[in-house]
């Protein structure tokens, strides 16, 4: 089934949990086959993936034609970083770095063209007028102000970044995996009392699972660079397991 960007606001808005995958590698072909999985949309990473932005428009049209919505996480919260991939064709962006409510503001005016935003006319492939726009809250700065970057207009969603919160919350390591639980929990908590959309990022489905039962809609179940390492060193060990029983 085809799904687009206004399916997936909709979907957001009314609760409903929309599953997607984050990809890290380069390539049309990739974008392809992660779209084909029956993802609902399909994020591609600028600002730690291998994907370039001359990449971009051959990326995102290859996952909108295998039926999925193409998101972008930007580079910077910059408004030149935020801007550029939608004139690429991306349908959203997931801008990361975001420090407080008056910076998520400053991040949607980016992406809307006037009157309200100040995004540049110069959409060259793809894309669309209103694309979906989602901060990312991994910073204590951010959280701090969470309250008031639930409230900024045009904002459909936040997404948590577990692993720079956690740093920046000082509660990296096994020994502070509770406390930063709590943490995640207690964002989609005050997101879903807001009526806002939020998703926590996530390596593998059961997370993700577990997030989506707390309310999270925004439901990113793995990443493509993981899951690829993960199934191949699981088949070396089966083949390898198979090959030292048949020659004891």
């Amino acid at each position: 089934m085809v799904i687009s960007e206004v399916d997936l606001r909709r979907r957001w808005s009314d609760g409903q949990p929309c599953h997607g995958v984050w990809s890290l590698l380069p390539g049309s072909v990739t974008g392809e086959v992660l779209a084909s999985t029956g993802a609902d949309f399909v994020v591609v990473d600028l600002q730690h993936g291998a994907v370039t932005e001359a990449d971009l428009p051959g990326v995102v049209a290859a996952i909108t034609a295998a039926g999925s919505v193409p998101l972008v996480r930007t580079r910077s919260p910059l408004f030149a970083d935020v801007g550029r991939p939608l004139d690429l064709g991306a349908c959203g962006v997931i801008v990361p770095n975001v420090r407080d409510a008056d910076h998520a503001a400053e991040v949607v005016a980016a992406s809307r063209y006037a009157p309200t935003g100040e995004r540049s006319i110069g959409r060259l492939s793809g894309g669309t007028d209103q694309p979906l726009v989602l901060v990312m809250v991994e910073s204590a700065t951010a959280l701090d102000d969470l309250d008031a970057i639930l409230t900024v207009p045009g904002l459909d969603g936040v997404y948590v970044g577990p692993g720079d919160l956690s740093l920046s919350l000082n509660l990296a390591g096994a020994d502070r995996r509770k406390e930063l639980r709590d943490v995640l929990s207690s964002i989609i908590t005050r997101a879903g009392a807001a009526g806002v959309p939020v998703g926590v990022h996530a390596y593998n489905g059961e997370d993700a699972a577990s997030y989506s039962a707390e309310g999270a809609t925004i439901v990113t179940v793995c990443v493509d660079a993981n899951s690829l390492g993960e199934v191949v060193a699981q088949h070396l060990d089966v083949a390898r397991g198979r090959a030292a029983a048949n020659q004891a």
